[in-house]
């Protein structure tokens, strides 16, 4: 959820090789991806541009990075987790410096 809106899935990246891994060796982004205790991205390997969220420990949105492929950002020493999506994704979803985002468990069916 962004700012109260349901606007994306979201899968936790828990397990060091997730972690380390993101969103590479993927062909495309379905919804988001969130990687804690992350400052920096890289996108060496990656087969498509990604946007990019830095957020605190609240999930609030400290700042927000367009990634080309074959690109690194430089470090956020505040942000506590990256969110990783498609490039134009937080356009779509009205996310932006400032935004609470909100991780809710999946359903059961």
């Amino acid at each position: 959820m962004c700012d109260g809106l349901r606007v994306a899935p979201v899968r936790v990246a828990a397990l060091p090789w997730e972690l380390s891994r993101g969103l590479l060796g993927q062909d495309q982004a379905e919804g988001a991806l969130l990687l804690p205790s992350l400052h920096l991205v890289h996108t060496f390997g990656m087969r498509f541009p990604i946007d990019v969220a830095f957020c605190d420990r609240r999930l609030r949105v400290i700042g927000l990075a367009a990634v080309g492929r074959n690109r690194m950002t430089l470090p956020r020493v505040r942000s506590r987790a990256v969110v990783e999506a498609a490039a134009g994704a937080f356009v779509a979803w009205g996310l932006r410096r400032g935004s609470h985002l909100e991780i809710q468990a999946a359903a059961a069916n």
